[in-house]
C-alpha cells in the first residue's frame, strides 16, 4: 500500500535509513568520535555549559583565538541518536577562520517530544546570546548550523532574535514522511505536530539568510527535502541559496564543514561576511 510519494512502508524506510545506505557509517561514525576526543583535548574550551535543566541542555563552547563570530552547531541522529560530543570536529573548519564554535545537547526523544527538543534548541540559542561575549564570542553575530535532524531545527530556529543567518546541512524540512516511517516508532508525531513543525509549510514573510546543503551521494529523499526547501524559500523571495556538494553522502559532507578549504566553511564566511 502506497504511503507517501507512490512508496509503501518497507520503501519509506529504507528511504530515510542513512545508515544502512551508507556502507562504511560505522567506521566514518567512530572516525567523527576519535577526532572530536582529539579537538576537545587541544582547542580553548568550555566544556558541558548547563543552559537548562535536563541532563542533555548543555553547550561545548570552542573559543577562537580573537573575539569573533559565533556558529552555534546543532548534531543531527534523527532527533534521537548521538549527542553532540560526536561532532565537535566539525568546529576545525571555522576556527581556523576566527569563527567561535558553540556545540548543543538536547533531550532526545522519546524522552522529549520534537516541539519540546525544538524549544531546547531555542533557549539554547538565546543562552548563548546573553554570554557569548564572556568567551570571547560577539553576541551581535550568531549564526546557527545543524546536520540532518540539526539542519531541520537549524532551519526551525532561523527566526530566534539572535540569529543572523543559517547553514542547513542534509536537513528534514517535511516531516510527513518522517511521521510515516520507522523513525516515527519513537518519535510520535501525529498529522498535526508533523505540519506544524515542518519549516517547508511555514515560510516566514522575512527571513535571515539560510545556505541548504544537500550532497549528491545522498538518498534520493534527502537531497529532494533539500532542494524542495530552498526552492520554496526562492519562490517566497527569502535569501539563501541551495549548495549541491557532488560526491558526499550523508556523512562525508560534514568534511566540508570541518576542512579549513571546505565549501560549507566558505559558505559559512559568505554568511558571516554578509
Amino acid at each position: 500500500m502506497s504511503l507517501y510519494r507512490g512508496m509503501d512502508r518497507a520503501a519509506l524506510d529504507a528511504a530515510y535509513n542513512n545508515s544502512a545506505a551508507v556502507a562504511d557509517s560505522t567506521a566514518l561514525l567512530a572516525d567523527f568520535d576519535a577526532r572530536s576526543a582529539r579537538l576537545r583535548a587541544t582547542r580553548n574550551q568550555y566544556l558541558d555549559l548547563r543552559y537548562g535543566p535536563a541532563e542533555r541542555n548543555r553547550i561545548d563552547y570552542f573559543a577562537a583565538d580573537a573575539p569573533g563570530p559565533v556558529l552555534v552547531f546543532i548534531h543531527g541522529g534523527y532527533w534521537q541518536m548521538r549527542r553532540k560530543e560526536n561532532f565537535s570536529f566539525v568546529a576545525e573548519g571555522p576556527l581556523a577562520h576566527g569563527i567561535h564554535v558553540a556545540l548543543v545537547g538536547y533531550t532526545l526523544a522519546p524522552e522529549k517530544p520534537l516541539a519540546g527538543i525544538v524549544d531546547e534548541v531555542r533557549t539554547a540559542i538565546a543562552w548563548l546570546a546573553a554570554r557569548v561575549a564572556r568567551f570571547g564570542g560577539d553576541a551581535a553575530h550568531i549564526y546557527v548550523s545543524g546536520w540532518s535532524a540539526g539542519g531541520h531545527l537549524t532551519a526551525i530556529c532561523l527566526n530566534q532574535p539572535a540569529v543572523k543567518g543559517g547553514l542547513a546541512i542534509s536537513g528534514i524540512f517535511d516531516l510527513e514522511p518522517i511521521r510515516l516511517c520507522f523513525l516515527n516508532d519513537k518519535l510520535g508525531l501525529d498529522a498535526h505536530e508533523a505540519r506544524r513543525l515542518s519549516p517547508l509549510l511555514h515560510l516566514p514573510a522575512a527571513s535571515m539568510p539560510l545556505s541548504v546543503a544537500c550532497g549528491g551521494g545522498e538518498l534520493p529523499e534527502l537531497q529532494r527535502q533539500s532542494e524542495t526547501f530552498a526552492m520554496a524559500r526562492d519562490r517566497a523571495g527569502l535569501p539563501g541559496r541551495l549548495l549541491r556538494l557532488p560526491g558526499h553522502n550523508h556523512f562525508t559532507i560534514l568534511e566540508e564543514l570541518a576542512r579549513a578549504d571546505g565549501a560549507l566553511t566558505a559558505a559559512l564566511l559568505e554568511l558571516t561576511a554578509a
